[in-house]
Order: C-alpha cells, then sequence, then structure tokens
C-alpha cells in the first residue's frame, strides 16, 4: 500500500453515513441503546482507522455483516452450523460475520476466525463486548505461511467464509489462497466456500485502490477457470457458482473496455466440493 494514498481512498466518514441496518446490528448484539452505539463504534473505527486507512473502516462498511446475502443458502449455512459443521471466517477483520451468525442461531463454539493482524480480532472484542462469552476460536495468522496456526485446523472445516479476500492479491497468489482453502477443508463431498470480492466487468490485472500493488479483479469466468486450475493441482473438483453486482453504484453502463475494466462491481460465488 502507498504511504499516501489518495483522497478518494481515505475518506473518514462522520456517524451519519453508519447505515441503520448495521447499527440495529450492533445494538441488537450488544445490547447497547441507538445513542450508545453510535459513539462506541466510532470510537473503535477511529483506533482502527490509526491503524490502517482502509475504505471499509473509514465509511463504516465493516459494520455490515457480508454473509448474509438474503438467500435461503445463508439460513442453510447456519443450519449446518447447528449440526456441528465448522466455519472458518478466513480474513475475518473484526470478526462481524461470525458475530451475525451467533445473532442468528449458530453455536459460537462451531466457528472460527482468522486475520493478518491479531490487534483487529481484539478489536472486535472490544466492538462486540464479548471476549468473555463468546466461545469461537480466533488467531492471527499469514495465509502464506505454511507453519501459520492454519495448521492446527487442516482438514477440520465444513465451510470458508471469505469476504473481501480473494480480491486483495495477484492471480498466483489467489491460486496458493485457494489452495490454501482447500487443505483447510474437509476432504469430502459438500465442503464449501462462499464469500463476495470486488470484480469486475473485464477480468484482470489492476492497480489497487490507494496504491500501487497489482491485484487481481475476476468475472464469473475468471473465477471458475481459477477453481478449475485449484482442482487440478490438488486433485479436487468444483462445482463454481458466482455473479456480478453493482458494489458502488454504477450510475451508466461502462462506455468502453477502459471503463468496464475500471468499473467496481461485487462477484458473490458459493464453490462445492464434488
Amino acid at each position: 500500500m502507498s504511504n499516501a494514498p489518495n483522497a478518494e481512498y481515505t475518506i473518514k466518514s462522520d456517524a451519519s453515513a453508519i447505515m441503520p441496518e448495521a447499527l440495529k446490528f450492533v445494538e441488537n448484539y450488544t445490547g447497547l441503546t441507538s445513542d450508545e452505539a453510535v459513539r462506541h463504534v466510532v470510537q473503535v473505527r477511529d483506533r482502527a482507522w490509526d491503524i490502517e486507512p482502509y475504505p471499509c473502516l473509514g465509511r463504516f462498511r465493516f459494520l455490515t455483516p457480508g454473509i448474509d446475502d438474503g438467500s435461503p443458502r445463508y439460513m442453510q449455512v447456519i443450519e449446518r452450523i447447528k449440526q456441528g459443521q465448522k466455519l472458518l471466517d478466513m480474513g475475518m477483520c473484526f470478526g462481524q460475520d461470525i458475530r451475525k451468525l451467533v445473532l442468528d442461531g449458530a453455536p459460537s463454539e462451531n466457528l472460527y476466525g482468522s486475520d493478518l493482524r491479531a490487534d483487529y480480532i481484539e478489536l472486535g472484542y472490544t466492538l462486540f463486548k464479548d471476549k468473555d462469552t463468546i466461545k469461537s476460536t480466533f488467531f492471527a495468522a499469514d495465509i502464506f505461511d505454511p507453519s501459520s496456526p492454519y495448521t492446527t485446523i487442516d482438514g477440520k472445516i465444513d465451510i470458508v467464509y471469505t469476504g473481501s479476500f480473494f480480491h486483495l492479491f495477484t492471480w498466483d497468489n489467489q491460486i496458493k489462497v485457494a489452495k490454501r482453502i482447500v487443505q483447510v477443508l474437509r476432504p469430502q463431498k459438500g465442503s464449501m466456500v462462499l464469500g463476495r470480492q470486488s470484480g469486475s466487468l473485464i477480468a484482470g490485472e489492476s492497480t489497487r485502490r490507494g496504491g500501487t500493488q497489482q491485484v487481481y479483479r475476476h468475472d464469473s469466468t475468471s473465477f471458475a477457470r481459477m477453481w478449475k486450475q485449484v482442482g487440478d493441482e490438488t486433485g479436487t473438483e468444483w462445482e463454481v457458482q458466482s455473479e456480478l453486482g453493482d458494489l458502488d453504484c454504477l450510475h451508466q453502463a461502462p462506455q468502453n473496455a477502459s471503463e468496464a475494466k475500471s468499473a467496481r462491481l461485487r462477484l458473490r460465488f458459493v464453490v462445492v466440493r464434488k
């Protein structure tokens, strides 16, 4: 990431940017009143902002759990967890998706979360006021470190959720991430990867906003191709479903290839082992 990110990248919104449904989620989980929740959320956001000024922090997007997409699949995931299956939130940030699952009835002891930064995990405990009550297993780990704590859960996870994670990397590193996920999952039919990330109408390498780092933005075809390569290299086979939708509201259709490649879309996906 650049040491001097551009102004668009580092917008730090005030409390008016907190979405009502996101605030209600925090209220319901913590028991705080609306006014208390607003003050609490802003305080935690400001502490996180001092660590790294990510757009999702500046605009309070981290408060909105991405795992609940309103589809029947979300309730199916909760039922699987209730039956004893285990879910890992890879790149959990503050663990908002795990708390959403818990709020909706998933047993917290069957939930795992990982993030590169231990300070985000601690801020999650602060945000949701549950360090002494939640039974989930959280750990800090580098996905590219072969000796990381991921080794302790290899072959033990039934569902991996990755929100805004794959899109942080190049094609080659996304392949490495996906292969590491294969190791974490139980080696059986039905093991699942689901999530969302930034996508593109035209797949390809692009420069990450706010810096010079190269990343790969997928369309549905390239995402399926990536998992075909992962399957070929791991001796596994995967059914891939994905769809592109608006991320930052496209007000008009892209007029040329350059606009199409730079348009920010959301790619939602479900990948299931055959």
